[in-house]
């Protein structure tokens, strides 16, 4: 029984010639499809990332001295941790346990009132969802900023000025809109067969929302919560107009007031910057396949 070869070389070509040839022209294939304007953009925006984050990490490690009597960029020659503990020992924990009872109350009432709300917009029925929705849509055009005086006076008049409540409730109110868009078109991404399965096993439609819908939505419950509680982390805005207590200082404010006491030393203001930097990065971490898959859902349909 004889076996019969098909090749694209001429007749006559070697097997070694042929294979050789094949090669040349794949990687004359590889080289054409490569995007060099592509790579090279990917590269200074590498480096526009990772210089900054060099430079206030190298600073944080080097006294006041070392750091205006080299260059700024080069590696510290005695690298210390005064600047830490400077910055640990003037009320940093406190400004830190102050951001992190804000966030998480913001955060939590935001993500469970947000994921009610879109459950209802999606399986519910009736006009007055629509109007709700609209109303979700827009408060997504009204910017903090514009708002900033009526909110200032509706928390004089509701007695909560100067106290970390002042600072959760707009943030939660200034939250929703954006979360519940985006859990609505999570929910809507769930298959009705899903819904109607849990229906005829006798559930109600709060079992179903609790037991079905919120483990499908968990990706987009994370994103929303790590989005939500980075602006509430980093907010400099309403802790700085509804409070005035150094003992109700969050983080970004007590980084202001850290300026402020250590305008000569440099080194110490980064340091904090860098321990405020920490916690949102393990976060981010932890939850960055979750959020991931948050950030890509819907792009299917």
């Amino acid at each position: 029984m004889s076996t019969v070869l098909k090749s694209d070389s001429k007749p006559g070509t070697p097997a070694s010639a042929t294979s050789s040839i094949k090669a040349k022209q794949s990687l004359g294939t590889r080289i054409r499809r490569l995007n060099i304007p592509g790579g090279l953009g990917g590269w200074i925006w590498l480096a526009v990332i990772i210089i900054p984050v060099y430079y206030i990490v190298i600073t944080s490690l080097k006294t006041s001295e070392g750091y205006f009597g080299q260059n700024p960029m080069a590696l510290p020659t005695s690298p210390t941790l005064e600047n830490y503990q400077l910055v640990l020992e003037s009320n940093f924990s406190t400004y830190f346990m102050n951001s992190v009872i804000v966030t998480l109350g913001s955060v939590i009432p935001t993500v469970l009132i947000a994921f009610m709300a879109a459950f209802a917009i999606v399986r519910g029925h009736g006009r007055y969802l629509k109007f709700v929705n609209g109303v979700f849509l827009m408060g997504l055009a009204i910017p903090l900023q514009a708002t900033i005086i009526p909110i200032y006076l509706m928390i004089i008049r509701l007695n909560l000025y100067d106290s970390l409540l002042a600072i959760m409730l707009p943030s939660i109110a200034f939250a929703i809109p954006l979360t519940v868009l985006i859990l609505s078109n999570f929910i809507r991404d769930v298959p009705n067969e899903l819904f109607e399965s849990m229906r005829l096993d006798g559930c109600s439609e709060w079992q179903t929302m609790w037991r079905l819908a919120l483990p499908l939505t968990k990706p987009a419950i994370v994103t929303v919560a790590i989005y939500n509680g980075l602006h509430v982390w980093n907010g400099f805005l309403l802790p700085l107009v509804l409070t005035q207590s150094p003992g109700l200082r969050v983080l970004p404010l007590g980084l202001w007031t850290f300026q402020g006491e250590f305008s000569v030393n440099i080194p110490a203001v980064l340091a904090s910057v860098v321990l405020s930097t920490l916690p949102i990065l393990v976060i981010y971490v932890l939850g960055r396949r979750q959020l991931v898959s948050g950030l890509t859902a819907g792009f299917s349909k």
